[in-house]
């Protein structure tokens, strides 16, 4: 089935590349840039966007690595002593 017609990406080009992202690296985070990327193209008009999501999340290696799971829990990456002052 196409996907995005304007790039002609099908979902069978969207899970094999899943799949190859996954096996080159097991802990790669998988965005729709680095798919487009991945497959030497870029997002035109957006009108995919939906499919291509649902698409992404329906592959089942797109699934988080568990160690990358819950980093942002009881963590911030703001560090209070670089905030800029009120006066700035």
């Amino acid at each position: 089935m196409i996907v995005c017609h304007c790039q002609n990406i099908t979902d069978k080009d969207i899970r094999a590349t899943i799949d190859w992202m996954r096996a080159s690296d097991a802990q790669t985070i998988i965005t729709p840039g680095k798919l487009y990327r991945a497959l030497g193209k870029a997002a035109d008009c957006g009108g995919c966007m939906p499919l291509f999501l649902a698409t992404m999340r329906a592959s089942p290696n797109m699934e988080v690595p568990m160690q990358l799971r819950n980093l942002r829990r009881g963590t911030t990456q703001e560090n209070p002593d670089e905030r800029r002052q009120e006066s700035y």
